[in-house]
């Protein structure tokens, strides 16, 4: 069997990826059924025609980058939402779960196939994309004393270290542990306000910890309880 090697950049690195006409399928997933799916719900805002980044909503574009996608999702820098799953609940989680990663890395290992176009889902409208703005709050650097009680419905990152990660903690009163955020392979390219599904209440006295030192958040609050 003759292959060849395609080399591409995804992310700032360079991939090299096996290609040939006649690769074994040994897989029953199928771009057709279960990746397009997979894609346009959460690749595609980018990933498509007048996007960000390069067309994925085809099997013919996304096929040549199949290797490259196996080796994105599994290192978690894309989709490029940066939080880690359990860590916090967030609204609009973007982030891809333990099952779905496993779903693309077994599509690529069996072969990569196509399956039936007619199974295609329906392709999504994208509306225009607005300009990102900075959302005002209180700015956390190292560890913050909360003086008075407040009510957190999100964060947002301000500054980020080269590695992409930040831990923010909240160590409330009685000595329990509150996980707000945790970030990893984080690209500030891709900027995100992490908004909770559930506000979080904070009492006074309540201690946040963002690690490393350097590192600065955003805390977005409700009106603070006195």
């Amino acid at each position: 069997m003759r292959r060849r090697l395609a080399y591409i950049l995804v992310s700032g690195v360079w991939f090299a990826v096996a290609t040939s006409g006649h690769d074994v399928i040994t897989t029953p997933l199928t771009f057709s059924r279960e990746i397009s799916r997979l894609v346009y719900a959460r690749c595609a805002s980018c990933h498509r025609p007048g996007g960000r980044a390069f067309s994925l909503m085809t099997y013919a574009d996304a096929r040549p980058w199949a290797a490259a996608i196996k080796e994105e999702v599994l290192e978690r820098r894309m989709p490029p939402w940066g939080a880690v799953k359990g860590f916090g609940e967030f609204k609009d989680d973007q982030g891809l779960t333990q099952e779905q990663i496993e779903l693309i890395a077994d599509w690529v290992e069996g072969g990569a196939p196509e399956g039936d176009p007619v199974l295609l889902p329906k392709t999504a409208e994208f509306p225009e994309e607005r300009p990102r703005r900075v959302t005002p709050g209180i700015a956390v650097d190292g560890v913050l004393n909360l003086k008075t009680g407040i009510t957190l419905t999100g964060i947002q990152p301000q500054k980020v270290p080269d590695s992409g990660s930040v831990v923010v903690t909240a160590t409330r009163p009685d000595g329990s542990v509150e996980p707000l955020l945790w970030l990893y392979n984080y690209n500030p390219e891709f900027p995100h306000v992490y908004s909770y599904r559930t506000d979080i209440h904070l009492d006074a006295a309540t201690r946040i910890e963002i690690m490393p030192r350097g590192a600065v958040v955003a805390l977005l609050t409700r009106t603070p309880r006195n």
